[in-house]
């Protein structure tokens, strides 16, 4: 070959070169848009923790999709053989379709069909399946180029098997195969596969299940020789359509916006189910007839992940209540606020030994009427150790504990330190806080007691698995980023001691009761609010927690339903549910920050270097401050006076302003409002905080 010859040679190879790569850059937006609108075509697919499907949501085109990553062999050869044989040899599009389509044109204004699965794809990711003209042709050829130049054999045919549509919103051939067969496309029978491709030309008319799909099942058979049982041709499937919405659904989409991307949840479907039917079953007892409603809510821990949530027994009736998710609504908690008060006590100085007189107290509220709390079943008991007041849910010891740690001190711990965002100002609660009169929602409810078994910290509510925002955030809290403190370790394993202690409540429950459970690791908390509307039990061991709710979603009352014959029943059936799961680790509660003491026979449980003998007295009636109690609330008047009165001759302050001097005195407020009472003798301060409303605040 001459030199001539090789420059030409050399020449020609350049610019084939050069066009190729002009070609590839040219192309290459093209296939990138059509592999965004690929992906804008699938629907968000929604699984549980352990991968189960949750929920399917619609894609733009009103279908439902499943995507494959890789076409079953069976449905992959069929498929090229019905729609494509050349598939593998050509670049996007067949030139003997395309001359046999230009020799029609001047007989036909619009093309006839024959197009490769190439150019198929390309029609329904342009939207253009019902237009056939000329530039469309030659648009799709210059997309179906593209694709081929940049996308392998392989995508292409994943992405048409994905994007293809079978009829009944069913897109793809895996949501088409659950949805008429009930399995997945690897599991179909070759008969079944045959049954699904032949819907592809004409999905609405020829889908599974219909005459024309058996007939043209058959037809396609005989043309490509596969020999057929005539029975497994006739054969109808139930069609599978509730694969496309779990149950659990109804709750999770009021606890957070849908997934706009496929995610993967914390939840555990089956589990939740199983839960369900216990809330149903127990609710369509004779025992439960006049309950209407109620929630669960697992959690795990120490990870504080959301496990299950079922807020209906049944979201598909149409009874009472029942499209409510109830364990987002708030509620009165009824005694589930006292370990809380009782923390902040021990944090304060006071221990599960300290005293307490269970006895009846005169307190007032507006208008001077007297309040005078009780207990549940209406007796006292006279001195008992706030051990044996918290294991037994005695109110009046819980009035005098809040009391003691301080209705305003309380209140911003709720705020500040939970984030608690109430239904009413913390101040309008008073005292009634420990009797059980502040609303929350069992999520807010359940999501707080996780502090107990996490040993004082409380971390933020995880839904979302492997998200950069995996974290929901419970109705009635403030937003937290990260895990916070709430309690010191030590005085969170005094209320687990206490929580835990089933043979102290013995008198309050009884030896039989909902509330035993063949375990050792476990505590928990009843309530019950005024007049039964509430039923509350929240239960947990260190690897998890259990919380229930009873009631009506219309604030009836229930008939004798308590916190441990109601809720309680429900939680006992539940627990052992997760008690047998994989969730349970057995792991037992850390004691190893406090200390046993013997008094008088009996075990009680403080700290090292406890001042004993001022911790054991330090609720009793040695207060400096007689009059007002803490929280009373008093109705504003020309006459109202406030009486003050000390144990001794004080010094007398009102928000910080000198009011007088003696052991007695009568206050008259200036105007409506909070008022901080402060009472001095020799060093020692007392102050306790009083409310003047007016009547339009009452």
């Amino acid at each position: 070959m001459g030199r001539r010859s090789k420059k030409r040679v050399g020449r020609v190879t350049a610019i084939i070169f050069i066009a190729f790569f002009a070609l590839m850059a040219g192309t290459a937006p093209y296939a990138r848009l059509l592999e965004k609108r690929y992906y804008g075509l699938l629907s968000p697919i929604v699984t549980d923790r352990n991968g189960t499907l949750i929920e399917i949501t619609k894609t733009p085109r009103d279908t439902f999709s499943r995507p494959l990553n890789e076409l079953p062999p069976t449905l992959k050869e069929l498929l090229i053989r019905k729609e494509d044989r050349f598939f593998y040899w050509h670049p996007g599009i067949n030139p003997f379709s395309v001359l046999r389509d230009l020799a029609g044109l001047p007989f036909s204004r619009t093309l006839r069909g024959s197009s490769t699965l190439t150019q198929q794809l390309v029609k329904v990711l342009l939207g253009n399946e019902s237009h056939r003209t000329i530039r469309n042709k030659l648009v799709e050829t210059w997309y179906a180029i593209a694709l081929e130049l940049h996308l392998s054999k392989e995508q292409i045919l994943t992405m048409y098997a994905n994007t293809a549509y079978f009829g009944n919103q069913a897109q793809g051939v895996e949501e088409a195969s659950y949805y008429y067969f009930g399995a997945p496309a690897a599991s179909l029978t070759q008969v079944q596969a045959l049954k699904l491709l032949t819907a592809l030309n004409a999905p609405s008319a020829r889908f599974p299940g219909t005459d024309r799909n058996t007939a043209m099942a058959a037809r396609l058979a005989s043309l490509f020789d596969i020999p057929v049982d005539e029975a497994a041709l006739e054969e109808k499937w139930v069609l599978a359509r509730e694969e496309r919405t779990h149950a659990t659904v109804f709750e999770l989409n009021s606890l957070a916006p849908p997934c706009r991307e496929s995610c993967a949840l914390s939840v555990d479907s089956e589990l939740s189910e199983n839960l369900r039917e216990i809330l149903r079953r127990n609710i369509a007892s004779p025992a439960f007839e006049t309950v209407k409603n109620g929630a669960i809510v697992v959690i795990l821990l120490p990870s504080t992940e959301l496990l299950a949530v079922v807020g209906s027994p049944n979201p598909a009736s149409s009874g009472d209540g029942a499209k409510i998710n109830m364990a987002i609504q708030p509620r009165a908690i009824g005694s589930t606020a006292k370990p809380f008060i009782y923390a902040k006590a021990f944090e304060k100085g006071a221990r599960p030994y300290s005293l307490v007189d269970d006895r009846e107290y005169k307190y007032e509220i507006a208008a001077g009427f007297p309040f005078y709390p009780k207990n549940f079943d209406g007796a006292y008991r006279g001195m008992v150790t706030l051990h044996e007041a918290l294991s037994n849910s005695l109110n009046v010891p819980s009035v005098k504990t809040l009391e003691f740690v301080g209705v305003q001190s309380f209140s911003e711990f709720l705020s500040r330190d939970l984030g608690f965002m109430p239904l009413q100002p913390l101040e309008e609660y008073g005292l009634g806080i420990a009797l059980g009169s502040l609303e929350m929602d069992l999520m807010t409810l359940s999501h707080y007691f996780t502090v107990f078994p996490n040993e004082g910290v409380l971390h933020p509510l995880t839904l979302f698995r492997n998200s950069a925002s995996p974290y929901i955030t419970p109705p009635m809290e403030a937003p937290i980023a990260s895990e916070q403190r709430v309690f010191s370790r030590p005085f969170t394993q005094l209320i687990n001691k206490i929580l835990s202690d089933r043979e102290t409540s013995v008198g309050q429950f009884g030896m039989k009761s909902n509330l035993n459970l063949p375990a050792k690791n476990y505590a928990l908390k009843t309530g019950t609010s005024r007049d039964f509307h509430d039923s509350w039990t929240i239960g947990y061991t260190p690897d998890f927690l259990v919380g229930v709710w009873l009631g009506n979603s219309d604030n009836s009352p229930m008939r004798q339903i308590t916190g441990q014959i109601g809720a309680g029943k429900i939680w006992h059936e539940a627990m052992e549910v997760v008690l047998a799961s994989a969730y349970n680790k057995k792991t037992p509660f850390s004691y190893e920050d406090i200390q046993e003491f013997s008094i008088s026979g009996t075990l009680e449980y403080g700290f090292p270097g406890d001042a004993y003998d001022v911790s054991r007295g330090i609720l009793l009636e040695n207060r400096l401050l007689l009059l007002p109690h803490d929280a009373e609330t008093y109705l504003f008047g020309s006459t109202t006076a406030v009486p003050f009165k000390a144990s001794g001759r004080v010094r007398w302050s009102v928000d910080g302003i000198f009011a007088g001097e003696g052991e007695a005195l009568s206050w008259r407020p200036p105007s409506p409002g909070t008022y901080m009472i402060k009472a001095e003798q020799a060093g020692r301060t007392e102050e306790v905080s009083i409310r003047i409303a007016s009547e339009d605040e009452l």
